[in-house]
């Protein structure tokens, strides 16, 4: 059985009002081992991004400036995942944008359903684990999967990581032993996961003077308020 797991970035939430796809990342199962085979790609998208995308992903316009349009890359893509099953955690939302992606390119290839079989694995999450979280991050804890380098968000890295947690989620193993188990059966294809040395840096915003002089007044009302004193001028002066 081959599976493929299926992640993007975007420029913003809603592909109805223009936004685009800017990465996609995907990583190969074979009879639920990882192979090694991935697909990754940044694309332009002939648009700005919008700013809180930017603080989920650290992706900029400038970053993607030199970078190929989606029907560049298409043919690539389709026959990376044609004939999978992709394995999407809220697959409604890649899925969509994918398959805007698909009529603004006039290449007639019409949806992502019809090439390939979607499992959502947020819903998978949610009728094993009802009223928990089941976001990735959650996930990843639950199943003592690694997730210490995603300080942001990116397409081949919560791909791989997407895998790891689906691989377990799905095995019926439960143990910290039958976990590592997993592990070994996969640490071979699998790459050190680190951020595109590419990508562009966080963005460090400082505070302006009148958010400064706010928290001061923030914290002079809190001096008065409490035999203490604030916590926060403790422990800088600590």
């Amino acid at each position: 059985m081959r599976q493929v797991v299926l992640d993007t970035e975007t420029t913003g939430l809603d592909p109805q009002q223009g936004h685009r796809v800017i990465e996609i990342g995907c990583v190969e199962i074979q009879n639920r081992r990882l192979t090694g085979r991935h697909f990754h790609q940044y694309l332009n998208p002939d648009r700005e991004i919008d700013e809180a995308a930017i603080e989920v992903h650290g992706i900029t316009t400038h970053f993607l400036a030199d970078k190929p349009r989606f029907e560049q890359v298409e043919a690539d893509f389709l026959e990376f995942v044609s004939g999978a099953e992709l394995v999407i955690h809220n697959a409604p939302f890649d899925i969509g944008f994918l398959d805007y992606e698909l009529k603004l390119s006039g290449s007639g290839q019409g949806k992502m359903a019809n090439i390939c079989a979607i499992l959502d694995s947020l819903v998978l999450a949610r009728e094993k684990h009802p009223g928990q979280r089941n976001n990735l991050d959650a996930l990843c804890k639950r199943y003592g999967v690694d997730n210490t380098q995603r300080d942001l968000h990116g397409a081949l890295l919560d791909a791989e990581i997407l895998a790891d947690v689906y691989l377990l989620m799905t095995s019926g193993q439960s143990s910290l032993s039958l976990r590592e188990e997993q592990e070994e059966r996969t640490v071979a294809a699998r790459r050190d996961r680190k951020f595109d040395p590419n990508r562009p840096p966080l963005r460090i915003v400082a505070a302006t003077a009148d958010e400064l002089e706010s928290h001061e007044a923030c914290l002079n009302e809190i001096d008065e308020a409490s035999d203490g004193g604030s916590l926060w001028r403790r422990l800088d002066k600590a």
